[in-house]
């Protein structure tokens, strides 16, 4: 089953995204802000085994490391760059703030449309395969 990373602040938003994604047969796991995400993923120092997500879905604003932080740290490491982000934000025009990041495959403004997130992280996974 292909892993899903969902990095955001919110809690509702993250049981939402989780419930959705488990439904579809992903495995989901969770990440309440970018220092949590970072350690997750092995990009700082913690007592947890590195992640390797086949997508994370990216939420920006947030406390301690923003998610422009954590798509730039994920960018700089050979072992993340290529795992594809969507990114998830209140804010509009991010499509300038990321410029050409080869690993942001997405935007999508909060508020989202449940509905509308897991059918482009399906259509995102079924491209990969």
């Amino acid at each position: 089953m292909p892993t899903i990373l969902v990095v955001d602040d919110e809690k509702n938003v993250l049981e939402l995204l989780q419930f959705i994604l488990q439904k579809e047969g992903f495995t989901v796991e969770l990440a309440m802000n970018g220092r949590e995400a970072l350690e997750k993923l092995g990009l700082m120092p913690s007592n947890e085994t590195s992640l390797k997500p086949d997508l994370i879905v990216l939420d920006i604003m947030m406390p301690e490391i923003d998610g422009y932080t954590v798509q730039n740290k994920l960018n700089d490491d050979p072992q993340t760059r290529n795992i594809p982000i969507v990114i998830l934000t209140a804010k509009g025009q991010m499509r300038e703030l990321f410029g050409m990041a080869t690993n942001v495959v997405a935007y999508i403004e909060k508020p989202f449309d449940p509905q509308m997130l897991k059918n482009k992280i399906v259509q995102l996974m079924t491209e990969k395969k």
